[in-house]
């Protein structure tokens, strides 16, 4: 059992830290360290943010965005395509698809995918906005641009099943050899989604 090595205020800073994606209790450290001895540049201006982003950010009712507005910044863009609805699991999804610059439509955003081990049931996700909004006659395409594993293809899948009485087709993001790619780097189930999804040269 590792011993404390500061107050008990920047140990908690410590433990808070730690519960980010992608910082182990080591990092959470040197991130704490780094905070600390640049209390006035860093520290200050980041308490202020985060108080502001508590009070101030909404999840967006109509896709599932978070923002700080309502309808978000995307749902109120006019120049979005209305007949193409993006489904994706999560919002860091959403924002990685906004990154690529790809995509003009709408998005709809499920909070998760169905996982029996995890227990996310249909109930669980925004499945009951997704087909109303599907209904739309303006909507011609759902894109379900949901992760390559079994859950994500699981949720794919059911979505499709949901979708069958409307007049809307229903396409998924293609799997394979990413840009760039060298095929002697990529695992065998990607080079089997390439070979099965092959196209015109």
């Amino acid at each position: 059992m590792s011993r404390a090595v500061a107050g008990p205020e920047i140990e908690r800073l410590i433990q808070l830290l730690a519960k980010l994606p992608g910082l182990g209790p080591r990092s959470a450290r040197r991130a704490a360290l780094h905070l600390v001895k640049k209390r006035e540049q860093l520290l200050g201006p980041l308490t202020d943010a985060m108080a502001t982003a508590r009070e101030r950010i909404v999840t967006c009712t109509t896709c599932g965005n978070i923002d700080t507005s309502e309808p978000c910044s995307i749902c109120r863009d006019g120049r979005r395509d209305d007949s193409l609805i993006v489904v994706v699991a999560d919002v860091s999804d959403l924002w990685a698809l906004e990154r690529s610059g790809a995509v003009s439509g709408r998005y709809h955003v499920l909070g998760g995918v169905l996982s029996a081990l995890d227990g996310v049931r249909p109930e669980h996700l925004t499945l009951d906005a997704l087909v109303a909004r599907a209904s739309d006659p303006a909507v011609t395409e759902v894109i379900l641009a949901l992760n390559a594993t079994v859950d994500g293809q699981t949720t794919a899948h059911f979505i499709t099943d949901l979708l069958t009485h409307l007049q809307v087709k229903v396409t998924k993001l293609a799997h394979g050899v990413p840009v760039g790619g060298e095929l002697d780097y990529l695992d065998d189930g990607t080079l089997a989604a390439a070979i099965r999804q092959r196209t015109g040269f």
